[in-house]
């Protein structure tokens, strides 16, 4: 499996793609900046300027239920938020 585990296409970070060509990904946790950026520049032929990471914990969830509480918690995951040089973009949208 590949570095990258899928582009984050929201709102927000289609706003940021459109003003500061900022492209977010969700990434494997054990990749660090330099396999991220060699990542996004092969696989979207794309130069990238900068990497900036962040790592989420897994949220925890509890409900309540016929039988009592049950504990559970979400995934964890890496996020990776890439800088393209000037004039360079992703189209997301392009496979649809």
């Amino acid at each position: 499996m590949g570095i990258i585990i899928k582009p984050l296409v929201t709102e927000k970070m289609t706003a940021l793609g459109e003003k500061l060509h900022r492209y977010g990904f969700i990434v494997q946790k054990e990749a660090n900046k330099l396999q991220i950026k060699k990542a996004v520049e092969e696989i979207y032929g794309v130069d990238v300027t900068e990497v900036n990471t962040m790592n989420y914990a897994g949220k925890t969830k509890s409900r309540f239920t016929k039988t009592g509480v049950v504990k559970g918690s979400g995934n964890a995951f890496k996020k990776a938020i890439v800088t393209l040089a000037e004039g360079e973009t992703i189209d997301f949208y392009s496979n649809i």
